[in-house]
């Protein structure tokens, strides 16, 4: 007897069909061989499947089973084809008429008692479901809501092996899964925090307005407790607002990794991510034997911070310096070359010394020449110059701290944002951060004021070549916020202000 089912299966952010074929023949003696490149986890299924399908009354077939994954020529990884083979089991005993199974794409893990748990990557799969043109999705009922983000297919959420069961021989009428994606999507697009918590620290406040509309990268420097830590967590807020298509893209790389909120199944808002010092080179960069998403690919359209930047591994952090420049990561490994998104915007903060207080005017610094300067080069010169401002963020005075006023709210310099990123849009199709050397030269003209105070920063601050083009796209933001078409002294000043380190702070 010979019975088909359709699947599918991630292969990185993405998904690929699979065809899961059972054959049955006689035997003296009951055999289960699994083909088509199957991993541990595929290996192991046979296991589960058996003892589900007994224990959920169901009989399986006597003799030589042949279970075969296609295509036999790419590795099948996970749990996520125990629910399928079963179903397919089914159609070899006539417990399910084998031509039911042709409009359906099944995933599922299934326990020993016949439950079906959820698995990672459903968004992908249903994705790839629609574009094979399958009609029916059935997977894990705490994934429906995910699948159901795809529009154009019917998604089926099941409990049980008997549930799916009874699903496919019409003996229980089940509604397919509905989900009103726009609203979905305008529900939870809220933040927790805004900058109008933030007291004091106006410039730091306006750099990283500058930052956020030109799609630039920061680094602020100032000692413990001054306010780094809660500056970064509320540039989400005044990031640009999502776009739907943005949210589909972030939700595959979360759902791929297990990390998608099952109440929203969709992320609505910028992502925040910030990883501890100790994360190694694949957990930011993405990797393993089969190679998936790191943390930079995690915070893709959204934000990566790094708190105390010299404490992170050197290795670690000069595999940033491609992708910051490309806005994707490639990863090859014995198993595939695989590319991930990865246009983040890069936040980092540090002390400017050991101790944290060198240039304290109210704490002394206990740290000697030598070791700051041990401390700062920890951080590499290429990588500094592909971070386009550092700002100094001093201690919060106690008037400050105390002030009963509010601060500038998140919608407000949102607004700003938005505008300005709507005139580089217009203009380059990308935000100004992301200027060619050819747009850099059109766009970025200085008269000749301009001309010779980029030509003293340069001699009196020995800037790179690529800090000269960072500072120029940095006051082309500066203009833009300003409203204005040409680059003035005073835009090319403020942008050469936000080279602390050049300064020699």
């Amino acid at each position: 007897m010979f019975a088909r089912v359709f699947s599918a299966a991630v292969y990185g952010i993405d998904a690929f069909s699979v065809e899961i074929e059972v054959n049955t023949g006689s035997a003296v003696k009951n055999v289960i061989v699994v083909v088509g490149l199957p991993d541990i986890a595929v290996k192991e299924s046979q296991e589960r499947v058996t003892t589900a399908i007994v224990n959920s009354s169901f009989r399986w077939p006597k003799g030589r089973t042949v279970i075969n994954l296609a295509p036999a020529d790419v590795r099948k990884e996970g749990p996520s084809f125990d629910l399928p083979i079963a179903l397919a089991m089914l159609a070899i005993t006539m417990e399910v008429e084998p031509e039911r199974l042709e409009p359906y794409c099944v995933v599922g893990e299934l326990a020993l008692t016949g439950a079906v748990r959820p698995v990672k990557g459903i968004l992908p799969i249903a994705l790839e479901a629609r574009k094979a043109g399958r009609q029916k999705l059935i997977v894990p009922r705490e994934n429906a809501k995910e699948a159901a983000i795809v529009e154009g297919l019917d998604v089926y959420g099941v409990a049980s092996l008997r549930e799916a069961h009874e699903l496919m021989t019409g003996e229980r009428e089940v509604s397919p899964t509905r989900v009103n994606l726009r609203k979905l999507f305008e529900q939870h697009q809220r933040y927790d925090t805004d900058f109008s918590e933030v007291k004091g620290n106006q410039h730091v406040k306006r750099a990283i307005e500058v930052a956020v509309a030109g799609g630039h990268n920061l680094l602020m420097i100032g000692p413990p407790g001054s306010g780094k830590s809660m500056l970064a967590k509320r540039v989400p807020t005044i990031m640009p607002t999502m776009s739907l298509a943005e949210a589909i893209e972030v939700t595959k790389i979360h759902s791929v990794c297990g990390l998608l909120d099952a109440k929203s199944a969709l992320v609505s808002t910028r992502v925040f991510r910030s990883p501890h010092s100790t994360v190694s080179d694949a957990g930011l960069l993405g990797g393993s034997h089969q190679p998936s998403p790191g943390e930079i690919s995690l915070a893709h359209h959204g934000v990566l911070f790094l708190d105390e930047l010299p404490e992170f591994k050197r290795s670690a952090l000069e595999t940033l310096r491609q992708p910051l420049e490309d806005g994707r990561v490639t990863i090859s490994r014995a198993a595939g070359t695989m590319t991930f998104p990865a246009e983040f915007m890069f936040i980092a903060a540090m002390n400017p010394c050991p101790c944290g207080h060198y240039g304290d005017l109210k704490k002394a610094c206990r740290c000697s020449s030598a070791q700051i300067q041990r401390y700062r080069a920890r951080i590499s010169g290429p990588l500094l110059d592909r971070i386009d401002l550092h700002v100094e963020v001093p201690a919060i005075e106690y008037k400050e701290l105390s002030s009963e006023a509010a601060g500038e709210g998140s919608e407000a310099i949102r607004a700003r944002v938005e505008a300005c990123r709507k005139v580089q849009l217009d203009r380059t199709g990308a935000a100004n951060a992301r200027m060619k050397p050819k747009q850099i030269r059109a766009l970025c003209k200085l008269d000749e004021a301009g001309s010779g105070l980029l030509k003293l920063a340069m001699a009196e601050m020995n800037l790179s070549a690529r800090a000269y083009d960072r500072i120029l796209k940095v006051a082309r933001t500066i203009a833009d916020l300003a409203g204005d078409e040409a680059i003035a002294p005073a835009h090319l000043g403020e942008a050469i202000q936000y080279r602390a380190l050049d300064r020699g702070m």
